[in-house]
């Protein structure tokens, strides 16, 4: 063989181990490409059997719907016997109302019938009365006799005089003293005497108190607390010239505010001081009526003459109030318990 036979074997067989190689590589990728798809496939086989809950989920939808439809027909026939029964209340509702006004009716007029007879015969009866008055002939009894010596004997004793005479023996001294205080203030005058002046309603209202009432009533209030508390402080002075130190005010109102005005207004009125409000003074004040009670009850023992003065604001008094010879209550007006109760 020559040096050129032998160079072209040589290419010739290195063209062989290429194309070996090359159909070697070729069936390797091929093997590694159906690898690859088998495990892509196991692996979705997998994933869906590691996730059940998408089919669990399916099935609550469809159980769910079933329950829903079931319920739905329920409530379908349940709402159509209660139209139902609807339907038949009202016609028993018809019925019976139409039957009971029908006896009702019939009632009514059976009554109606009663009573035209039962004025029939009132009226019969009336006409066969005998209205003539027949003369009674009455012969005199003993009994008479001793009641005419009873009636003779009680009319000599003497009669007991009337509440409104209280103060009649005392009418000159309490009309002067209510003209004085109209006049004018007497600011010098000495302490329990009345220092301000009255208007002419105020001495219409104590003339009243004092000449028919008896000392004894309610009066309507003046319109506010310093024109009470200034009326009252002329009654205190008159009766003080009336009584003297037998004499003691018990004044009624349910807040210490009030009973403040009250002490405020009789110190300026009378030229009073602070000794003189307390248990044993002049002037005593009282939140409550129970032991103004009391103290008035232990005056009138000591021989002693209290005179009880209500304030407007009180809604009730007490019926023991009552019973005590001089009291003196202020009514007040619906608009002036409206602004003592700040309701305007």
């Amino acid at each position: 063989m020559t040096d050129k036979d032998l160079s072209t074997s040589k290419e010739e067989s290195e063209d062989y181990k290429e194309k070996g190689l090359s159909v070697s590589e070729n069936l390797n990728l091929e093997n590694f490409n159906e690898t690859s798809i088998n495990e892509k496939s196991t692996l979705k086989e997998t994933a869906n059997d590691r996730n059940p809950n998408t089919v669990n989920k399916d099935n609550l939808l469809d159980f769910a719907l079933q329950d829903l439809k079931k319920n739905k027909e329920t409530l379908k026939k349940e709402i159509e016997t209660l139209e139902k029964r609807k339907k038949e209340i009202e016609k028993e509702i018809s019925v019976s109302f139409l039957g009971q006004s029908d006896s009702i009716a019939r009632r009514v007029k059976g009554f109606q019938d009663y009573l035209k007879g039962a004025f029939q015969d009132l009226s019969q009866s009336v006409e066969q009365l005998d209205l003539i008055e027949q003369p009674v002939l009455v012969s005199p009894s003993p009994l008479d006799k001793n009641k005419l010596n009873l009636t003779k004997e009680t009319e000599k004793i003497e009669p007991i005089s009337a509440v409104a005479d209280t103060f009649k023996p005392d009418k000159e001294l309490i009309t002067q003293l209510l003209e004085q205080y109209l006049q004018g203030p007497d600011y010098y005058a000495d302490p329990w005497k009345f220092r301000r002046s009255l208007e002419p309603q105020d001495k219409e209202i104590l003339e009243d108190w004092f000449f028919n009432m008896g000392g004894r009533g309610a009066q309507p209030s003046r319109g506010n607390r310093s024109r009470n508390i200034l009326l009252s402080a002329a009654l205190i002075s008159i009766l003080g010239e009336l009584y003297g130190d037998r004499f003691q005010a018990l004044v009624l109102a349910s807040q210490p505010e009030r009973l403040g005005e009250w002490r405020r207004g009789l110190q300026d009125a009378l030229g009073l001081n602070r000794e003189d409000f307390g248990p044993n003074s002049g002037v005593v004040l009282f939140e409550r009526s129970g032991p103004l009670i009391e103290r008035a009850d232990r005056l009138e023992i000591s021989n002693e003459v209290p005179l009880i003065l209500i304030d407007a604001a009180e809604r009730n008094i007490e019926i023991p109030i009552l019973q005590f010879p001089i009291w003196l209550a202020f009514a007040a007006t619906p608009d002036e318990l409206y602004l003592e109760d700040e309701l305007i």
